[in-house]
């Protein structure tokens, strides 16, 4: 049997590892932005979106370390995202992961432009695929990147999410929502992992579907878990209801392990992870 517990802590390793080569204590930084810029990065959490491109690499038969400065770039959009989301303009959360929020612990300002400066690294992060594949894939993996990241995807996600909260959601917004806010960023890591590995067509697209349903899973057991706690009516469970969303969530499950049902052993670690989505309690 797989172990994913195993598996996912290991990679989170090689994660954060490299995460402290492109973010090193000593670096040359501005005033106190790489202490900021740390305290946003480390500790981590799942490392998610980074395990992800590199499981997507590795069932297409690639070394791993090929997509690792890749597979990075998006751990930095990801952790900007949540130093911006936090912000007393947006969520207004003071505690993450334990410790008081980035705007708590430094002042909006240093945590504005801390945020900045993750999602403008992470571009340069990303161009360092560069050092380890073609130019050609490297163009490709910095647009995906752009897109994931930008108006079309998680930038656009939120603000839609924000015309929810103020105006309230139908389940076809609420998808709208989570498919670009959530879901572009779990897409992106997917489809980069697979385009440094070489993928062909017909292997991009199953990558892509897998991931696309992933995310939703991703984000419909988020709800649930988050529901027990606080019902909030802009969510799966208080659209769909709790029946449905769980139903749902199953549903995309299946698919999604059928979209790489053409891949060997090696895509071992992409079935256990949409199956660990699914029955996660945290």
């Amino acid at each position: 049997m797989f172990d994913l517990k195993s598996y996912l802590k290991s990679r989170a390793d090689e994660v954060n590892a490299a995460l402290e080569t492109y973010l090193p204590e000593d670096g040359d930084y501005m005033g106190n932005l790489g202490e900021v810029m740390r305290y946003s990065v480390f500790p981590g959490g799942k490392r998610f979106r980074p395990i992800l491109a590199l499981a997507a690499c590795e069932a297409l038969g690639c070394d791993r370390a090929l997509a690792m400065p890749a597979a990075c770039s998006f751990e930095l959009i990801h952790c900007f995202s949540l130093v911006h989301d936090d912000l007393p303009c947006m969520d207004n959360d003071v505690e993450r992961r334990g410790k008081p929020t980035c705007h708590v612990a430094f002042g909006e300002d240093t945590a504005l432009l801390a945020g900045d400066g993750l999602s403008i690294y992470a571009f340069e992060v990303a161009a360092q695929s560069a050092q380890k594949v073609s130019a050609e894939a490297t163009v490709r993996v910095i647009r995906e990147l752009a897109y994931a990241s930008g108006h079309p995807g998680m930038v656009g996600g939120q603000i839609l999410d924000m015309d929810a909260q103020h105006h309230g959601a139908t389940k076809d917004s609420l998808l709208a929502v989570h498919r670009a806010k959530t879901g572009a960023l779990i897409r992106g890591a997917a489809r980069v992992g697979a385009i440094i590995a070489g993928a062909n067509e017909d292997q991009l697209q199953a990558i892509t579907e897998y991931a696309e349903l992933v995310g939703l899973v991703f984000q419909i057991t988020d709800d649930i878990l988050d529901y027990e706690d606080d019902p909030d009516p802009i969510s799966f469970p208080g659209l769909y209801g709790m029946e449905d969303s769980r139903r749902m969530a199953a549903e995309a499950t299946e698919r999604a392990l059928a979209c790489i049902s053409q891949f060997g052993d090696s895509a071992e670690p992409l079935r256990a992870l949409a199956n660990y989505l699914l029955d996660r309690q945290s």
